[in-house]
């Protein structure tokens, strides 16, 4: 039972309340008890009843099954346009909303559930003694129950031939003043916005002819979710098409919750997935997913990102760092390459490919222990080598995250948050500007635009040396760019790798001419950056001393 207290009363003597009389109260089927002094307590049952039931969707599925068992219960249901074909077509009877209110649709639909037969019998208080005088003098009925799920919004927006015309046409108003109605009445009216909930809706009516209090409060409260995120998805829109630009005024993020995640970073925090990765990535095998391997495939997907038409390239990353890049005439050349930079910190990474991932690079992969592999497709006999794994995580990415959907979001604390857009410029070839006496050869240029694509995915200071078509050595998130260098240098030494002939890139400029002369000094011959430093000019004279090649990129990749 729920109670519900309007005030209490004590004598001086005792602690107990003391009953005056008890009487019943309201179309719930609840009692009042009257307390000495005039104070009551109204005792409701948890239980509404439903006989009347409002369905308006555009997302029919699941629909008939719902809409049969309220048929069955004895429950009139009232319905629009497409619903209510939808529901005669089923063999169900259906009132016309029209024929129920008196007033036919209008405005090519626009103005056909605006109505007072219809939002007076959403938001009259049940047993209040006005609002059923006012009610009954009107000739407006209970509505108990309104299914409606809204015009598909931002579907229509995500299609590249939109126009803004048939983006407002999708706005639904109807739809969300019903839902805000029916959400706002809970204490008597359920309103289900989501097909997920029409089985446990369905449930309750079977067997009770109404729903709980809980089950109608957790239902509003999804409402209210809903119809939020909605309107920040129209807002986002407009404020971009009539020039807002890329940053909204005012930010808010509401996505659902796709899983709980056994912990977080360490396993003393809780955490959470929300959004739709599941548009982009399905799991094939494995464990489930953890928060940092989540990361981790997200660096390894904007990484492979760079790549698309390209030759087959793998990448192997640890803690959202590239270890690894390669390509080749096969996936198991790119491989080979990727491994071969660095073969100690592949063990427990996330191995990436921009192909179906096939049996030779299957075979090579699984000599070593890996968390999660992430690919477009896998060939069957791929399948059943790396599913003899038996916590191997293998995922299928259907498509790559599209890197201009949305903003790049961080908590920084005390409530604030930073937004900018994803970092998805790369400088055109021809916008390369060549500083030193000597231009780079060909190979030095392939070199340059190979680094140049990993090193914006390494965490700053970050230096990557490269080959044409491999990441020779990386150097990651170190205070100082020279001591970068110098871990890439020595990583590559520990792979028995020459960098001799290679090309030195660097996210950001070499604030010193020191950075450049210990990348010449591993055997660097070129060097790719974005200048803009104010010794710049130390940086050429050096590298001209040392006969490399240099070329600005003026554009950087910080990535803290």
């Amino acid at each position: 039972m729920i109670f519900h207290c309007f005030s209490a009363f004590k004598t001086s003597t005792t602690s107990n309340l003391h009953l005056f009389s008890i009487s019943s109260c309201g179309p719930m089927g609840g009692i009042v008890i009257w307390l000495l002094g005039g104070a009551c307590c109204f005792i409701a049952e948890p239980m509404a009843k439903i006989s009347r039931a409002l369905i308006s969707v555009s997302d029919k599925s699941g629909l008939v099954p719902l809409a049969q068992t309220l048929v069955n219960a004895g429950i009139q249901v009232i319905s629009t346009g497409g619903t209510a074909k939808a529901l005669q077509a089923a063999g169900l009877e259906v009132t016309e909303l029209s024929v129920y209110t008196g007033f036919p649709e209008m405005l090519d639909g626009r103005v056909k559930t605006l109505h007072p037969k219809v939002h007076g019998g959403l938001l009259y208080i049940r047993g209040n003694a006005a609002h059923e005088a006012s009610v009954a003098e009107h000739q407006v009925e209970a509505i108990d129950l309104v299914v409606v799920n809204l015009y598909p919004f931002k579907a229509t927006v995500v299609k590249p031939d939109v126009t803004l015309e048939e983006a407002i046409e999708n706005i639904d108003i109807g739809g969300s003043s019903m839902l805000r109605s029916a959400a706002k009445n809970h204490r008597s009216v359920t309103v289900v916005i989501d097909p997920a909930d029409y089985d446990l809706v369905g449930e309750q009516v079977r067997t009770s002819g109404g729903t709980t209090l809980e089950l109608r409060q957790r239902l509003a409260a999804k409402v209210y979710a809903r119809t939020a995120a909605y309107d920040r998805a129209i807002a986002t829109f407009l404020g971009q098409s009539f020039g807002e630009g890329e940053l909204p005024e005012q930010l808010e993020v509401s996505v659902p919750r796709v899983q709980a995640l056994r912990y977080g970073e360490n396993p003393h925090q809780k955490a959470a997935l929300y959004g739709g990765f599941d548009d982009y990535f399905s799991q094939l095998h494995g464990k489930a997913l953890s928060y940092n391997n989540i990361l981790d495939l997200t660096a390894a997907a904007s990484l492979i990102a760079e790549f698309t038409d390209f030759p087959p390239t793998l990448a192997i990353l640890k803690h959202t760092n590239p270890c690894g890049v390669g390509q080749g005439r096969s996936l198991s050349d790119a491989w080979d390459k990727a491994f071969a930079t660095d073969q100690q910190s592949p063990f427990g990474g996330i191995i990436v490919s921009n192909c179906i991932l096939d049996a030779p690079c299957a075979e090579a992969i699984s000599e070593i222990f890996s968390e999660m592999i992430v690919a477009p497709d896998f060939a069957a006999d791929a399948l059943a080598i790396l599913t003899k794994k038996k916590n191997l995580r293998l995922l299928k990415m259907h498509k790559l995250p599209n890197q201009k959907a949305g903003l790049q979001i961080r908590s920084v604390g005390a409530g604030s948050y930073l937004a900018q857009e994803i970092d998805d410029y790369l400088v055109p070839e021809g916008e390369l500007k060549v500083v030193t006496k000597r231009a780079p050869s060909d190979a030095e240029l392939a070199a340059m635009k190979f680094g140049w694509r990993v090193v914006k995915h390494v965490k700053s200071n970050a230096i990557v040396y490269a080959g044409s078509d491999w990441m020779l050595g990386v150097g990651a998130g170190q205070m100082s760019r020279v001591d970068s260098s110098r871990i890439a240098v020595w990583k590559a030494g520990e792979a028995k790798l020459s960098l001799q002939g290679s090309v030195v890139c660097s996210e950001a400029f070499f604030s010193f001419a020191d950075g450049l002369i210990a990348a010449a000094e591993a055997g660097a011959t070129a060097a790719i950056q974005p200048g803009g430093s104010i010794r710049d000019q130390e940086v050429i004279d050096a590298a001209n001393e040392r006969g490399v090649a240099m070329v600005f990129t003026g554009s950087r990749h910080f990535r803290h």
